[in-house]
């Protein structure tokens, strides 16, 4: 038998962090659903034409599908596995048009593949939760405010440390460096959307490269003045109109962004900040993007990230513009996993153990965990009649919290927590609620400091 090695960046679960992933994945389902998305789910592999050309090195990250046994003469369209949702979902669009009422609300929540270098939070197999609201040729700009408020919601309702929301709009950098005299934006906002992760000299030399953008240091410097604006309200405006650059593109999207702040801090004060170096790789956003930080966690980067996009889906006579925000819940529970932030309170759902004096009372044992089933309370039967000791130490490193015993008094079970043992009725006893289903154990979800 072949030597079982691990293959870095394919995340697998144990069943306590399995249970934290699924009590996370029905949170932001329930509210998807809440605020009317409805669920589709896509096929794992698109044309490797569609999927390509999308920015952010998108082309060298995929996966390429194909038999093991196909000759390289076969014919028919290369196959890739989706590296987002958003691609595949704009293809179902055009596919579905005629059966689907717009603006068409839909949630999804799959898995997705990325060849890129396996490191803390990026993964080559990963979990993404995505809403999206699409518009059959026009989409009204109020949803590019509602999307965040969506996320803030869902994340409310998490274990999660504090998070803020940064938004900018697309326009407000295209419009700055066209005003510049800079005519290839899209390298530029890609270089730009890095400064995080490399630091500004960094930036300002991939800016200046000859085999780069290939911009005058004086104009690299206010590419670098304008990622530098932020606030938590609409006095980024003023911000920019004094770094002294006009464009009509550039004062749209102040516009945007300034009634996107107006909206928020309305409905949720201090959430979103407007962050003027957010740019997103991915060439198909057209205007708003957001990412999503945890407070105290900043250099790990996003965890929840979208925008709008005006052209990824068109017919040729219909073009479906859309917004839309995914949560990186992979990479999510990663960070809270590696920080001991989170974990499951036990490592099976079971609440109850069946336990057995011999094997001649296991068919009365199964009647009495299908009587605890049918109410609810998920029961398994003692894998063998052993000493009861031995049954309970069982049932404690499962973290199975009742062990149920046949006793010449009758049927009792056993809190093994706290030692109290109880007479008990298959048809009436019950757990106390918080015991009935595992729960997510939190350890210290303040605003924890990163270290240094």
């Amino acid at each position: 038998m072949s030597k079982i090695n691990p293959i870095s960046g394919f995340p697998e679960f144990l069943p306590s962090d399995r249970i934290v992933e699924q009590h996370f994945l029905d949170v932001i389902r329930e509210t998807f659903e809440l605020h009317g998305f409805a669920s589709i789910e896509t096929r794992a592999v698109e044309p490797i034409e569609r999927l390509s050309n999308q920015g952010e090195d998108a082309d060298k990250e995929i996966y390429a599908v194909r038999r093991l046994g196909a000759s390289v003469d076969d014919e028919g369209p290369g196959l890739g596995l989706h590296f987002d949702l958003t691609v595949p979902f704009a293809r179902y669009v055009l596919e579905n048009a005629g059966k689907l009422a717009f603006p068409f609300r839909r949630y999804q929540i799959q898995k997705v593949w990325r060849g890129e270098r396996p490191q803390e939070g990026r993964y080559r197999e990963f979990t993404q939760a995505d809403i999206d609201i699409v518009g059959d040729g026009s989409l009204p700009f109020h949803y590019e405010v509602e999307l965040p408020l969506v996320i803030a919601d869902a994340f409310s309702k998490l274990p999660i440390p504090p998070f803020r929301i940064q938004v900018n709009n697309r326009q407000i950098p295209e419009g700055f460096y066209r005003g510049l005299g800079i005519e290839d934006v899209a390298p530029v906002l890609r270089i730009v959307d890095k400064l995080d992760k490399i630091g500004p000299d960094k930036v300002t030399q991939l800016l200046t490269a000859a085999d780069g953008p290939g911009l005058a240091a004086e104009t690299a410097k206010q590419v670098l003045r304008l990622a530098e604006i932020s606030s938590t309200d609409a006095s980024f405006v003023e911000q920019v109109r004094a770094l002294g650059v006009q464009h009509e593109i550039l004062d749209e999207g102040l516009e945007r962004l300034a009634t996107i702040m107006t909206a928020a801090n309305e409905h949720a004060p201090g959430l979103l900040v407007a962050d003027l170096k957010i740019a997103r790789g991915l060439d198909y956003y057209t205007g708003t993007v957001y990412e999503t930080q945890l407070i105290g966690h900043e250099s790990y980067g996003s965890i929840c990230s979208g925008g709008r996009y005006d052209a990824l889906a068109s017919d040729g006579k219909t073009t479906y513009p859309g917004v839309g925000i995914s949560i990186g819940v992979s990479r999510l529970l990663a960070r809270l996993f590696s920080q001991g932030l989170l974990k499951g309170s036990r490592s099976t759902p079971t609440a109850v153990l069946v336990a057995l004096n011999n094997e001649d009372e296991r068919s009365e044992a199964m009647r009495t965990a299908a009587a605890l089933r049918a109410r609810g309370i998920p029961t398994e039967v003692a894998p063998a009649a052993a000493k009861f000791g031995k049954q309970i130490k069982f049932a404690d490193r499962r973290g199975i919290p009742f062990v149920w015993f046949s006793t010449e008094n009758g049927p009792e079970v056993k809190d093994i927590r706290s030692g109290d043992q109880v007479p008990a009725d298959p048809a009436t006893w019950a757990p106390p609620a918080d015991d009935v289903r595992p729960a997510v154990a939190t350890t210290q979800l303040e605003t924890p400091q990163e270290n240094s």
